[in-house]
């Protein structure tokens, strides 16, 4: 157990791409393939502000 307690819990501003839970739910947001949400997460690296905006893009071409 950590001794700081802002340290505790996800950070939820970042996307854990190697996770499949996180993957698939990625996937069901967006209404994406996996291909398409592998893509989008390694483009914007680990941030989900970045990964979401690129999935809407996506979603709107």
């Amino acid at each position: 157990m950590p001794d700081t307690k802002t340290s505790v819990g996800r950070d939820r501003r970042r996307v854990a791409a190697e996770q499949p839970y996180e993957l698939s739910y990625f996937k069901r947001k967006h209404k994406l393939t996996e291909e398409q949400a592998r893509k989008i997460i390694k483009e914007a690296g680990n941030s989900r502000e970045k990964a979401n905006a690129l999935a809407e893009k996506v979603k709107k071409a």
